[in-house]
């Protein structure tokens, strides 16, 4: 039994690291965004309102249509574990988050929409022999949220929304298994999903004066209850009632988040703004794990993640009817302490840079373009509570290194 605690623990440790944290978290849904940093809260005023602040839908008028994508590429290094100082470089992927975004126009005042997006996902990847295949090889995220929005005008210058979020979500993990009885290494992969988390949005939007706006959006905790496989492949079949195996169900919520935003016009064809947006991270304070198998120990760990905040600026600048430029900056809190980052997860403070143009191409017709750049800090830990070995003797201690290039593109038409 002491065994089976022990490979159930470590399968535990192996599923709540990866899943839900700010660097998972996606907030790029919309390349004029983008551009801005993200400070689009009290600005926004295309359809990918939708997202961004769902009061502001009122702004378009008709029906309005918005397609896009973000290119994301991270690239992450670890050195250690201490005292050793070698380095190893995560493998490189590229991950494409969508966003659709639908607006009507049904009165002056009543407005409706839906959009589409991935607000968790990304991923992180490493060679199969590399010095933390005890913890993650492998971790991959995926999120879609189905948003029906509708907003009014309350006053001309006041405006309010709502929304439904009907999320699904999907992960794989995998890790190497070791065994103290041999120096044989097996396999484990976990498969999961959720088809049905709910939650909602909420916008404000008001404009005191013809040159300045004030916004705020809220979006609810939604928690997902994910159902799924353990399969454990390469081991001694002596030890084959040890090794995870099986169903398993865990529960995770992702964060409530607010964010205040304000957009002023100083002169003619120049906007700026500003946005600050909370994250409720220390919502995610335990992890529960409940074991279809009798044998295996239910499992309540903590995670202990912390409150967070994000502060977003940006610019744009209307060159001519129909070419804008935009550019940005914002700084990033981590929620992740010391003790609990992990290679599934490099996570750490960052800083981000952007920059894209806007074109219209036709009346009806307009491309958005940009690109984020960001750098997070170097993160040395050195009080590690995750072990590098299936034993648990040695902390996983050692410095991260992580930046991330992000091209996004998008597509709007106006009927």
């Amino acid at each position: 039994m002491r065994n089976r605690f022990k490979y159930a623990f470590l399968f535990l440790l192996m599923f709540s690291g990866s899943l839900l944290a700010g660097g998972f978290q996606i907030n790029e849904h919309g390349s004029k965004a983008m551009a801005m940093g993200g400070a689009f809260t009290a600005l926004a005023n295309d359809p990918s309102s939708l997202y961004f602040n769902s009061a502001a839908i009122t702004r378009l008028g008709g029906l309005q249509f918005q397609l896009g994508t973000t290119l994301i590429s991270p690239s992450a290094s670890f050195r250690g574990p201490s005292p050793a100082i070698a380095e190893t470089k995560m493998v490189d992927q590229l991950f494409t988050p969508i966003h659709v975004y639908a607006t009507y126009q049904i009165t002056n005042d009543l407005y409706v929409g839906f959009g589409l997006n991935n607000p968790f996902g990304l991923g992180t990847k490493w060679d199969d022999n590399w010095v933390g295949r005890f913890i993650t090889v492998e971790a991959d995220l995926k999120t879609f949220s189905f948003n029906p929005t509708v907003a009014y005008k309350v006053l001309d210058n006041l405006s309010v929304g709502v929304g439904l979020q009907y999320n699904i979500a999907m992960v794989l993990l995998t890790r190497k298994v070791g065994f103290t009885q041999t120096a044989q290494e097996a396999n484990l992969e976990l498969e999961g999903s959720d088809n049905g988390a709910i939650g909602y949005t909420a916008g404000l939007l008001y404009e005191p004066f013809d040159n300045l706006a004030l916004g705020v959006q809220l979006r609810s905790q939604v928690d997902y209850e994910f159902e799924g496989t353990a399969v454990t492949t390469g081991h001694p079949a002596a030890l084959d009632s040890r090794v995870p195996k099986g169903n398993i169900k865990a529960v995770f919520g992702s964060p409530m988040q607010y964010t205040l935003g304000l957009a002023y016009k100083p002169m003619a064809g120049v906007t700026v703004t500003a946005d600050y947006q909370a994250v409720a991270w220390s919502s995610y304070d335990y992890l529960k794990v409940d074991f279809e198998d009798a044998s295996l120990t239910d499992i309540s760990s903590p995670r202990l993640y912390e409150d967070t905040y994000i502060l977003r600026f940006g610019a744009e600048y209307l060159m001519s009817s129909e070419l804008a430029l935009r550019a940005g900056f914002l700084i990033d809190n981590n929620p992740v302490t010391d003790q609990h980052v992990d290679p599934s997860l490099p996570d750490s403070d960052r800083l981000g840079f952007s920059a894209g143009i806007g074109y219209q191409l036709t009346r009806n017709m307009a491309l958005d373009v940009s690109y984020l750049y960001l750098r997070f800090a170097e993160r040395t830990v050195t009080n590690s509570e995750v072990s590098a070995t299936t034993n648990g003797l040695v902390p996983f201690n050692g410095t991260y290194n992580s930046t991330a290039n992000l091209f996004a593109l998008s597509f709007s038409y106006t009927l």
